[in-house]
């Protein structure tokens, strides 16, 4: 890379690779669906479903025990968002998935990962100079060979300082906490419920109908730790193993202000280096928010809906300081056989500003009467 600047010498060598299954030399965070595993993916991300963490609960439902929040399979791979590699140098910022999910995560499964880049697309960019859509292609299956799910995960690759010059979210700034809000966010976690054992019928929902909502923050640096723990992320290391990978990855570092190379993931929770990449402070994690808006829909739906599929993509900035407002609204209703039926929501995330910070679709199979 020039300057940091996008060559085109690095695309063709990028682009070259597209079709190829990638393969890392990092060890996933998580191999194995355990008790542990469930219920730190549950803290990080404020999901309180007793499906996950309350075996007598589980007992009585559809799987006779306790199984692992949908969206936990990110944690089985570092690129479980979608392959990052080439364009040394320029930054990356995850852009969404399309999950659709076959089977529940059981206990004692242990899940491979198996990654395809599928795709590199430039993109118009207001935030950088060039922008390019990276697309992989991910599947999760279980050693007995049962895939659990598949998805497409993209990021967007683009250039710090040309970010940084160019300004586009200099307008935006983190807000403290307006008067009344924090007691807002108290009211909406007392009041996050899961339906549990109680059935949602197909019968029950129509076009128009929207779901109860969540919420989620203030986001913190001390969020962004928690969901680091149950994720594991893609850079975080210390000691010697930090500075064996910058060995063989030293574009991978960035200069904090001590001049000590950080990894480009501390931009979640060190506001001076997010301003370094264009970003006005610390931002969360968009799989976080995909996360979130997926334990909106397994509450709605209870022990005995299912999420198929969950379409997402992260549209802006999520600030240190910033409320989440998750929403869903019933778009399509399908009959599948007398026993079941499918259910189509358009879903998004909205910060307090009243601004749109990711949306998509959601597809989810419900009982019949």
């Amino acid at each position: 890379m020039a300057d940091g600047k996008v060559t085109d010498e690095e695309l063709e060598r990028l682009r070259a690779k597209i079709g190829e299954r990638v393969t890392i030399s990092e060890p996933p965070h998580l191999t194995e669906v355990t008790r542990d595993a469930i219920r730190h993916w549950a803290q990080a991300t404020g999901d309180r479903n007793p499906l996950y963490l309350d075996d007598a609960h589980a007992a009585q439902g559809p799987y006779g025990e306790i199984v692992g929040p949908p969206c936990m399979l990110y944690a089985f791979s570092r690129i479980s968002i979608g392959y990052r590699g080439g364009l040394p140098g320029i930054h990356s910022m995850f852009g969404g998935s399309w999950w659709r999910f076959k089977q529940p995560l059981r206990l004692g499964q242990r899940i491979d990962v198996d990654v395809t880049f599928q795709g590199l697309d430039e993109m118009r960019s207001r935030f950088s100079g060039r922008m390019f859509k990276q697309t992989s292609n991910v599947r999760f299956v279980t050693s007995d060979g049962v895939e659990i799910a598949d998805s497409e995960s993209w990021g967007m690759r683009t250039e710090r300082t040309t970010a940084k010059k160019k300004g586009k979210y200099k307008t935006l700034r983190p807000e403290p906490m307006a008067d009344g809000l924090l007691e807002e966010v108290f009211d909406a976690y007392e009041k996050e419920v899961p339906r549990g054992v109680e059935p949602l019928h197909w019968e029950d929902i129509a076009v128009g109908d929207t779901i109860p909502s969540i919420v989620r923050g203030p986001y913190s640096a001390t969020t962004a730790v928690c969901f680091e723990q149950a994720w594991g992320g893609l850079f975080v290391k210390a000691h010697g193993y930090w500075y064996d990978y910058l060995r063989r990855h030293p574009a991978a570092g960035i200069a904090n202000p001590y001049g000590v190379p950080e990894p480009p993931e501390a931009v979640h929770w060190d506001g001076e280096l997010a301003r370094s990449v264009g970003v006005p402070e610390a931002y969360d994690y968009g799989p976080e928010r995909i996360a979130w808006i997926a334990t909106m829909l397994t509450n709605w739906i209870g022990d005995r809906g299912f999420l198929e599929e969950l379409y997402c993509e992260v549209r802006r900035f999520n600030l240190v300081g910033d409320v989440t407002n998750c929403t869903g609204t019933v778009t399509e209703c399908e009959a599948i056989d007398g026993a079941t039926g499918r259910i189509k929501l358009d879903v998004q995330a909205t910060d307090q500003r009243g601004q749109v910070t990711a949306l998509g679709w959601a597809k989810v199979r419900l009982p019949r009467r």
